[in-house]
């Protein structure tokens, strides 16, 4: 399959670049898109049911350099030396890029991401003071803004937020709030968590024209074993398994397929899974997700879930009734 099957066009004044107070919901049924509402979605949710969410907490790890430039810090190995992705053509030839707090950096390897020597240890108390949300470059974009506003502290985290570790949020439980699962509860169903730390498997492009040849980026999961014996109880009573998000969707396949392994209280591990048409969905149900940028991995999961036709034609559909798009854009249900 390549690339440019994942691909269709877009208005760019449909990017949302705000939470809206109240989604609107595309739900597709049998191929047939319907417009809905959260409140509707939850009263469809049965008492065999289970509804599984992402309690990952985003790290304000975007931090700018006095230079003018953007630093997302990634990953944290040895020797106060980070990956991170920035744009490293701009960097000053032959200097240290100079971050708030008195923090240097010296670029000791370019490529995706880069790698950099830091001048003193950077924790997470540096972020909470000195670093922004790590929203995506579209909404930057379509802002016209390079830097995250303070109320993207609030707007950018999930209700349930709770294990530090994500950079980006899990975008579809934006739609949803602790009040909402308490709703969910009270109809008898079942609310189970897991923790997917977004990293670069989720949000970087795809690069190669063949989907065969993309390699994902791993991803930490963790999955309580409360939680999975509840999917698979579900499972076998006849329920549908409702995963809140590609997040939630990528670790319960992950698990399914062995990709995990099993500690004393959980499943966990690092997950590559890039899941594309013709993947074999055996845990999932129903599909709640956000609408994906084209020739994205995302979209490529959706693809794979209802069909690359089938998707195309309901966010034709979408785009039509001008449904916002994206990370602060309105949701998307799909359904086996």
């Amino acid at each position: 399959m390549l690339k440019s099957d994942l691909n269709f066009s877009y208005p760019s004044e449909l990017i949302a670049t705000e939470k809206k107070p109240l989604s609107r919901v595309m739900k597709v049924i049998a191929g047939q898109p319907e417009e809905t509402r959260v409140s509707s979605l939850i009263s469809q949710i049965e008492p065999v049911d289970i509804f599984i969410i992402n309690n990952t907490k985003v790290i304000p790890a975007r931090v700018h350099s006095q230079e003018g430039l953007e630093v997302l810090f990634i990953k944290s190995l040895e020797n106060n030396q980070w990956q991170v992705l920035c744009p490293v053509r701009k960097w000053p030839k032959g200097k240290d890029l100079q971050l708030p707090g008195g923090v240097s950096l010296k670029l000791i390897e370019r490529g995706r991401p880069q790698q950099v020597q830091s001048s003193r240890p950077i924790d997470y108390n540096y972020f909470l003071e000195f670093g922004e949300m790590p929203l995506p470059p579209y909404i930057q974009q379509a802002r016209d803004e390079r830097k995250a506003r303070e109320l993207d502290k609030e707007m950018y985290q999930t209700d349930w937020a709770k294990e530090v570790g994500s950079l980006a949020a899990p975008t579809a439980s934006l739609h949803f709030s602790a009040h909402d699962l308490e709703k969910i509860k009270n109809r008898g169903a079942e609310v189970g968590e897991l923790c997917l730390h977004v990293g670069l498997g989720t949000f970087l492009p795809i690069t190669t024209e063949n989907l065969d040849d993309h390699k994902m980026h791993s991803e930490f999961v963790s999955i309580p074993k409360k939680t999975w014996d509840k999917v698979l109880e579900c499972k076998k009573q006849g329920g549908k398994v409702w995963a809140l998000g590609s997040t939630v969707t990528r670790s319960l396949e992950s698990l399914k397929m062995g990709l995990l392994h099993e500690g004393e209280t959980d499943f966990y591990g690092e997950t590559n899974l890039f899941i594309k048409p013709g993947f074999d969905y055996q845990i999932v149900d129903v599909l709640m997700t956000n609408f994906h940028q084209p020739e994205s991995t995302l979209i490529a999961m959706v693809m794979a879930f209802a069909g690359i036709e089938n998707v195309k034609h309901c966010y034709e559909w979408a785009i039509e009734r001008k449904f916002q798009l994206f990370s602060y854009g309105d949701l998307s249900v799909w359904t086996k």
